[in-house]
Formats: C-alpha cells, structure tokens, sequence
C-alpha cells in the first residue's frame, strides 16, 4: 500500500514516447521531480511525496526508459534535454506555469538545464547529489575502470561497465545500489531499487548513458552553470560513493546555491535520511508560497494547560484499550490533565465513543491497519516482511507528527509502539522537544523458521539497528515501559553475535505488568453479566472474534463452517460471532442457531461471560481471556512472528488456552476442539491488576 495515492495521473506524449506522471496534492507552488535515470521510475520519491503535498501540488514523472513510460530504443530519445522538454510538457499538461524543480544525480542536471533553457519556468531548483556532466573527475575507484572496455575483472566497480551490464543486470544493480546506500540497515532501499531497476533492461540504460547530456566539456558545463539565476539548494551526503561531495560544493559555488551537507550519508540521502531532506525540500519551497505567512500563537509556559499528546498504534483495539486505562489513571495523577490522540481508524471510532479528543493532524495518517489487511493472505500475515514494506506510510507518519509537535508544545508524548515515532526520532534526536515515553509488548523481530537464512539475517539487521539506536541515545526515551513482566519477554537472542532479548530488556526498560484496559470488579460476578447480555445459565456460549483488524476474514469462515457439526457435538450451542470494525458482518454465511455482529463495544465484558472463545493469536484478547480464566482456542497468524513466538511464550506461561494451527481448523477438527474445550475447568497463571496504575506513575513523573 501507498502512503497517498495520486489525484491525478497522466500522460504526455512526445516523438511518439508517453511520459506518464502522478499528481498529488493542490497548494502552491508546485513542486516537480524533474524524470529520474531511468534505472529506476518516480517511486524513488516515495518518501518525499506524501509530505510534500499535503503542502504543495506535487508532480513526479516517470523516466521514458522506467516505471509508467516507454522505453524507446534510440540513444536521440533519451538526450538530456529530451527529459527537459518531458518536463516542460507534463507542466504545460498539469497547468503549472512555474514550479521548483527537484532532481537527483542526472536528474539533477536535467533540473539546473531545466533552469537555463526555460527560465521563465523555473521558480528554484533543488539538486541532490547531482551529476553534471564533465564538471570534476570522478572519484579514483571509478576512474580506473573504463565503462566500455572488456576488463579482466568484476571486482567492484569493475562492474560498471557496458559488458558486465549485457552480462548480469541484476548482479550490477545489487552491487551498484549497495555503494549508493553504502550506510549500515539500508536492506529495504537497496531491495526496492534493485526491482525498479529490473523493470527495465540494461540495453535502455545504456541508449540513457550514451545519449548527448546537454552538455561536452567542463568549460561548457561551468558556463551553463553561471547562467542559472534562479534560487538552488544543493544536498549532498559526504560519504557519497558515487559522486563526491566536492560535486555540489562546485555547483554551489557556480550557481550560489545554498548547500546542505548530510554528514554520514551517501547517494541517496532523499532515502535514507528522509526527514532532514524533506523539511529541507519544504522550507526551500516555502520561500516562494504566495501572501502573507499565516499568524502564529504562543503561550506563555506558566500560562499553559499540562497537554499529553498520545499516539496510540491503530493495528487491532488492544492498544487502545490498555492505553484509555493508563490515560484515566495519568488523569488521576495529574487532574485537569489534557490528552490529544493522534492515531488512526479503528482506534479512533473507540476513543470518539469515550469522549476523547482525537487531534485534526490523525486525519493526515497513511492507515497501518489497512497496509496489513493488504499484505495478509488467507490466514497468513507475514508481518516482519509487512512492516518493512510499510516503510513510506511510517516516514508519512512521523512527518505529521513531526509537523504537529513543531507547531504545538506539549509537556508528554506517549507512543504505544509507534514505531514510526520512535525510529525516526533516534535518527533525527535534535526534534525531540518533549520527555518522550515508548511502550510495547514485545521486543525483538524474529524470523520464520521458513525464511531460512536471510530472513534471520534481516530480522538481526534490523534488532542490531534498534540496538545501537538506544545505545547512542539512551535518553532519548525517558522511559522504555514493556507491557508485561521480564518473564513474560522470549528467552531469545536478537540474532547471531546480539545480546539474549530478555538480558537487554531488563536493562533498558521498566516493567508494568499486564495491562488488562478494563476494572477487573466489572467482571467479578460473571453471572449478573451473564443475565445482562442475556445469556441463559444452561446454555453454552461460544464468542468467535479476531480483533479489531480486518485480517481475520478467514478464521470467522472457518468457525462459522464449523458451527453445524460443533451444534451437533455440544447440544444447544449458542456461536456468536464478532467481527469487529474493520469487517462487514454480510460477508459471512448465516444460518440457524448462529448470530454475527459487528463491532461490540465493551467486549471484554462478553468474553468474560463465555463459555468458550476462539480467537486469533493477539496478546490483547488471549490475556483479556486469561484473566477471565476463560477456555479458549487461539489460532495464531500464520508467518506472525509476534504471535507464533512472542505471544505464545507468554501464554504458556500463564498456562492459557490451546493452540490450533490454522491447518487443524477444518469444520470437523474445529467443531471436536470446541466440544473439547467448552466446559474444560481452567486455572490459569493470575494477571496483575495494576499495570494501567503502575503505567501512568512511570508517566506522572515526566510531567
């Protein structure tokens, strides 16, 4: 899924090529990704475009050679001043008459050409890493392989050569992306830009790179230079592999560019370190926004109301309950105490029940929860390899908050495993403007035993990345609350040669307990919540639910199809079947003596009061069952890492439920487990009533 998808989309013609192009956005000026080397398509602008237009009219154009466009064979059609002129034209067809211009490496020559041939168009250019031809000698483990000689070798950049290209496209572009991203866990922007670049073919990209640049001298390149009159931002990541800083130092001393050093970074900084490139895109563009700056307030400190801003993660309700309980309690602690949410469906349709104030900013967040229902198959959710393609939604999302907390002062954020919040505020720790407090259930990725090595070695990346985040910067998180007890964390290491997870939680964060989201004396006298909902005593109620996320689908079919020969098994069996928020109740089978609802507010209340549950393998319902001492069937996520292992560990510790895997669910085997299960006498392991109470002390002390 796409963090925003286009307004409006295109295509412009030209020589009979079609240049296709995405529209985004409608506020002004408008920004446009000049077309990009056609190793890769537009999308490279992932990250960038989702911010950017919630301010500007946003205008990306695939390359002819990649992504949307064609791909003409003529070394003529891929000139430099053809993408110039592709440019000019998907302007003239979005009825934009002047724009910033934004390009990296070639493309951003072809937005500082742009700048000299059609002036009258161009409001500003930003250049990233730009590579303008013949201007400084490349870098010498570049220079001493020649591109169009056989060489005796591919070591290297030997593999940037016209032979090897024909020769292994794929081995070229592993290696060429991995120098481009040459920072440490840059595994997803380095997959993503090997596959543009497989959708196209090296004969494309070598009619691009033979094709005439606009320009074929140095002193003809410095001249054109010298005629840009226009504002120009150059951006250049100092441990750039491919093309050394000195690059954008000499075009800023050529144009009178203002000139952005990302210290660390390599190539494609706009990737890696998105944050700082895209406030440096939107306050470059600001200078050109038409009328006055809107007004500003500013309230004196002491003048100021105590505000929390709580990000409370939208995948399933659990999150939101447990995080309403530590809300009242910090409330308790601190009365008059305002809480702002920022989060999304479905947890806003429960805080909106309760009251809460959600903030207007929510409305500007990618959905997770709707990203995950795109990835999972029947039953299956391979969530590891889901988060990692949620990369853009979460650079969306940490841009919108990092807008509102520039804007708006408050005295606690609270992020219940908002990733996107903690990741990029310890790669961008000077936005911390606030005592910051991070909660979660589980700590360490863990790989699928079929994933073999190289997910084991992705999932380690990825733990050894958050390992040495917290290393850096140990305050950056005033608090680290885990959402359990140290028990409850997997007796796992996070990877070859990494630390045990439990060794490493004990020593960087503070234990809570269980969080159960609900007063426990609700459901001390099961039977009087029995008679409410309207349970008779004799009958045997079996609650079919899967949470708060549409992922579910399939196991609600699964008991549904099993509810027949379960009848048969268990006389007068009463299924009700609940299929939250985000599934629509008519989608399942009907039949007699089977009741399907939506959503059910309170429904701890009425797995309280079951028989039997069947639910899916989430920490939230499973423990909520446990501490009903409730039976229950849980049917983990096939490929959910966090449900297979983290949250089965912590279910054989209580001693709670059965586990059925999802193969076993047939009608036949499902119906024989609920015969088995429904009146099995339990007595499990006792949950903390706490946790909500020892949360929000760790909190009060921030405030």
């Amino acid at each position: 899924m796409r963090a925003r998808y286009p307004d409006a989309e295109g295509f412009v013609e030209r020589g009979g090529v079609k240049v296709g192009y995405e529209v985004f956005g409608d506020g002004e000026p408008a920004v446009v990704f000049a077309p990009i080397n056609p190793i890769v398509d537009s999308r490279a602008w992932k990250a960038q475009v989702p911010y950017l237009a919630r301010r500007f009219k946003v205008i990306t154009i695939d390359p002819r050679g990649n992504g949307r466009s064609d791909r003409p064979h003529t070394v003529e059609a891929y000139a430099q001043t053809e993408f110039v002129a592709d440019t000019v034209a998907v302007m003239d067809a979005c009825e934009v008459e002047r724009a910033v211009i934004v390009g990296i490496s070639s493309s951003g020559w072809t937005s500082l050409l742009m700048a000299v041939l059609h002036p009258e168009r161009v409001l500003g250019v930003v250049a990233i890493a730009s590579g303008v031809p013949e201007l400084m000698p490349l870098q010498a483990h570049r220079a001493v392989y020649d591109f169009d000689e056989v060489l005796a070798t591919d070591e290297g950049w030997a593999k940037d050569n016209r032979h090897y290209w024909l020769r292994d496209w794929r081995g070229f572009a592993e290696f060429f992306f991995g120098e481009l991203f040459c920072e440490p866990h840059s595994t997803k922007p380095r997959e993503d830009s090997v596959a543009w670049a497989l959708e196209t073919s090296p004969e494309t990209v070598l009619a691009y790179e033979d094709a005439p640049q606009g320009s074929s001298s140095k002193e003809e390149t410095q001249q054109l230079l010298r005629e840009v009159r226009c504002p120009v931002l150059a951006i250049h990541g100092d441990q750039d592999r491919c093309l050394p800083v000195s690059w954008s130092e000499r075009i800023a001393e050529l144009t009178g560019a203002d000139l952005l050093v990302v210290e660390g970074a390599g190539h494609c900084p706009h990737a890696r370190e998105p944050v700082i490139v895209n406030h440096a895109i939107r306050d470059f563009a600001d200078r050109f926004r038409p009328g006055p700056a809107s007004p500003r307030r500013w309230t004196r400190p002491l003048d100021r109301r105590r505000r929390v801003l709580y990000l409370s993660s939208p995948i399933g309700l659990g999150h939101a309950r447990r995080d309403l309980a530590i809300a009242d309690e910090l409330r308790k602690l601190h009365p008059g105490l305002h809480v702002d949410w920022l989060t999304q469906h479905p947890v806003t349709e429960m805080l909106a029940r309760r009251g809460e104030h959600i903030h207007p900013a929510s409305a500007f967040l990618a959905s997770e929860s709707r990203h995950l229902e795109d990835e999972s198959a029947e039953h299956d959710l391979h969530v590891f390899q889901a988060a990692r393609r949620m990369d853009e939604i979460l650079v969306s999302n940490f841009m919108v908050f990092a807008d509102l907390v520039e804007d708006e002062p408050y005295d606690l954020w609270v992020g219940d495993e908002a990733w996107d919040v903690d990741y990029f505020l310890h790669e961008n720790p000077e936005l911390k403007r606030a005592p910051y407090v991070w909660l979660t259930d589980f700590v360490g990725w863990l790989p699928m035993p079929d994933g073999g090595g190289q997910e084991a070695a992705l999932t380690a990346d990825y733990n050894l990345e958050m390992i040495e985040q917290v290393g850096r910067f140990p305050r950056l998180r005033d608090r680290a609350v885990f959402v359990g007890n140290p028990a409850d964390v997997v007796p796992d290491s996070f990877g070859a040669g990494l630390p045990p997870i439990r060794d490493w939680v004990e020593q960087h964060y503070q234990f809570a307990g269980y969080i159960s989201g609900y007063d426990p004396a609700d459901v001390a006298d099961r039977a009087a919540i029995r008679a409410e909902l309207g349970y008779r005593p004799d009958e045997k109620i079996c609650l079919v639910t899967v949470g708060g996320s549409g992922v579910g689908t399939d196991l609600l079919r699964r008991a549904v199809a099993a509810h027949p020969a379960a009848s048969r098994l268990v006389p007068g069996l009463r299924m009700i079947v609940v299929t939250g928020p985000r599934i629509d109740p008519a989608t399942l089978p009907s039949h007699d003596g089977l009741e399907v609802h939506g959503y059910v507010p309170d429904l701890y209340r009425h797995l309280a009061a079951c028989d039997l549950a069947v639910v899916q393998g989430g920490l939230t319902t499973t423990m909520e069952l446990t501490a009903a001492q409730r039976p229950f069937i849980y049917v983990p996520l096939r490929h959910h890492f966090e449900q297979n292992f983290h949250v089965r560990h912590r279910l054989n510790r209580y001693g709670a439920g059965r586990c059925l895997e999802y193969e076993d669910t047939g009608p036949d085997s499902l119906a024989q487990a609920i015969a088995e299960e429904v009146s099995r006498q339990v007595s499990y392991r006792p949950v903390e009533t706490d946790g909500a109470a020892r949360a929000a002390a760790y909190l009060a002390e921030l405030i």
